[in-house]
C-alpha cells in the first residue's frame, strides 16, 4: 500500500519543480523585456543645451527610473560632476558648463540599467533651406564598379581581372602615373600595346599593386575587363547653411549605384539647378525630381568638402541671398523631438514652401543614423503633386515647433507617402 503514496507525491513534486521553472523562465523574460524597452526609450548619447533644462521622462511611466551624475569625462582624468557643471533635480537635468559627462540611470532607484553619454554644447542657430541644388563630385581614385569578359582579336573570351581586382577598389596609377578619371586610365590601357601593367589600387585602408595583362578587342584597343567610375551627378536638397556659409545637404551620403559603397571623395562642385517636373511616386514605384543643372561658372554655388554617411558638407561661395532663407532657427535634439505634427521644406517650382507631416516614430538609439525618425506626408498638396516623398527631395529640412530637427533620407518602395528622416544633430556632428 506505500508504493502508490510515493508515486503520488513524486509527481507532485515534479509538477511544483515544472511550476518554478516556468515561473522562473516567465520572469527572466518579462525582466529581459523589460530592459530592452527602457534599452530603447532611454538614448545612448543626449546633447543639452547649456543653461537650458532638459526633461528626462522619455514618455517613460512615471518614477520608474532615476537618475544620478555619475563621471565627467575630460582629456586626463574621470571625476565626480560638480552640482554647478550638471545639476540632476526632480524636474530634469540642467548643464551649466560645456563639455562630456555621464549619467546613470536605474530601475527603482536599484538596478542600474544604463548609462547616457551627455555632452553640454551653447545653442546652435542655422539657416533651413529646402533649396534644389544640382551636384558633382570626382572620386578619389578611379573606382572599380566590376569586372567582366572581353571578346579578344581572336573570338576568344578573356576575364584579364578576375579575382585580382575587386568591385569597391580604387585604381590610383597604372604603372607608377596618376590616373585622375576613367578616361585617362582607359588611354593608358590602350597604350600598352598589350604588355603587362601595373595598377596601384587601394582597397579600404590599404593599398597594394598587382598586375594584369591588356588584351586586343576585335575593335583593334586594348582592354582589360574592368567597369569604372570617377564621377557622379545628381539632383538633392540643400538642408540648412550657417552664417559662415557652411552648408549641409543629402542626410545622406552619395554612395555609388553598383556597389552600394560610399563614393570617397577628391572634389565636388554645388551647383545651380532647376526642377523641371516631377514623377510622382505610387506604391512599389517611387517618383522622382526631373530637373537641369546648370555646368556653368557663374552657376557654381560653392564646394563639396566632405561626403559622409550623413550628408554632403561644404562651403558656400555665392551669398546666402541665392536660397529661399527666412531667417536662422533653433537646432533641436533627439530628445525634443516628439510623435505628432511637423513640416517639411522644399521646392519643385522655384518657390519654397512648407509642407504638413506626421512623425509617427522617433528612434532613440536607431543603429543607422539615416533613420531616426519614421515620417509621413499628410499635406494634401505634395501627396497630389509628388505622392509623398520623391528622390531628389533627399535633405528636405523637417521643423517641428519652430525649430529644425531632421532632414528627409528615404522613401518607403511600398508607401510613397512614408519615409525616414535623420537627426539634425547627426548632420551636425559630420
Amino acid at each position: 500500500d506505500a508504493l502508490p503514496i510515493c508515486e503520488e507525491v513524486t509527481n507532485e513534486q515534479r509538477y511544483r519543480r515544472f511550476l518554478w521553472i516556468f515561473l522562473g523562465i516567465g520572469i527572466s523574460l518579462f525582466v529581459l523585456c523589460l530592459l530592452l524597452f527602457f534599452e530603447e526609450k532611454i538614448p545612448d548619447h543626449m546633447n543639452l543645451v547649456q543653461g537650458e533644462r532638459q526633461s528626462l521622462d522619455f514618455n517613460l511611466p512615471q518614477d520608474t527610473i532615476s537618475y544620478e551624475a555619475a563621471v565627467e569625462a575630460d582629456a586626463s582624468s574621470v571625476k565626480a560632476i560638480p552640482k554647478e557643471n550638471l545639476h540632476i533635480t526632480s524636474d530634469g537635468v540642467i548643464g551649466n558648463k560645456t563639455g562630456d559627462y555621464e549619467i546613470s540611470c536605474k530601475l527603482f532607484g536599484i538596478i542600474p540599467i544604463k548609462s547616457i553619454q551627455v555632452s553640454v554644447v551653447e545653442q546652435n542657430w542655422v539657416y533651413p533651406c529646402g533649396d534644389p541644388i544640382g551636384i558633382y563630385m570626382k572620386t578619389n581614385g578611379v573606382l572599380v564598379v566590376g569586372t567582366g569578359s572581353i571578346k579578344g582579336i581572336d573570338g576568344i573570351s578573356y576575364e584579364p581581372a578576375y579575382h585580382i581586382v575587386q568591385s569597391g577598389d580604387y585604381i590610383l596609377s597604372v604603372n607608377g602615373t596618376e590616373t585622375p578619371n576613367k578616361e585617362t586610365l582607359i588611354q593608358m590601357i590602350n597604350e600598352s600595346h598589350g604588355n603587362t601593367v601595373t595598377l596601384k589600387v587601394r582597397r579600404g585602408d590599404e593599398e597594394m599593386e598587382m598586375a594584369l595583362q591588356p588584351v586586343m578587342t576585335q575593335e583593334q584597343d586594348y582592354k582589360v575587363g574592368i567597369w569604372v567610375r570617377s564621377d557622379t551627378q545628381g539632383i538633392g536638397t540643400m538642408t540648412y547653411v550657417d552664417s559662415q556659409g557652411h552648408f549641409g545637404a543629402l542626410g545622406h551620403g552619395i554612395n555609388d549605384i553598383d556597389t552600394s559603397t560610399l563614393l570617397e571623395l577628391k572634389n565636388g562642385t554645388l551647383y545651380d539647378s532647376t526642377i523641371r517636373s516631377v514623377i510622382k511616386g505610387t506604391k512599389g514605384a517611387p517618383g522622382e525630381l526631373a530637373g537641369v543643372i546648370h555646368y556653368r561658372d557663374e552657376a557654381v554655388l560653392g564646394t563639396i568638402e566632405k561626403n559622409t554617411d550623413t550628408g554632403i558638407f561644404g562651403t558656400l561661395s555665392c551669398d546666402l541671398d541665392h536660397f529661399h532663407l527666412e531667417g536662422p532657427v533653433e537646432v533641436a535634439y533627439k530628445q525634443d523631438v516628439k510623435t505628432g505634427p511637423a513640416v517639411i521644406r522644399s521646392a519643385f517650382d522655384g518657390t519654397v514652401k512648407e509642407y504638413d507631416i506626421e512623425i509617427e516614430e522617433v528612434c532613440m538609439n536607431s543603429s543607422d543614423a539615416n533613420k531616426g525618425m519614421v515620417i509621413k506626408v499628410t499635406d494634401p498638396e505634395l501627396l497630389e503633386l509628388t505622392g509623398g516623398i520623391v528622390q531628389g527631395m533627399s535633405g528636405s529640412p523637417i521643423l517641428q515647433d519652430g525649430k529644425l530637427i531632421g532632414a528627409v533620407t528615404h522613401v518607403f518602395v511600398q508607401d510613397s507617402a512614408s519615409g525616414y528622416g535623420i537627426f539634425i544633430e547627426n548632420m551636425l556632428e559630420h
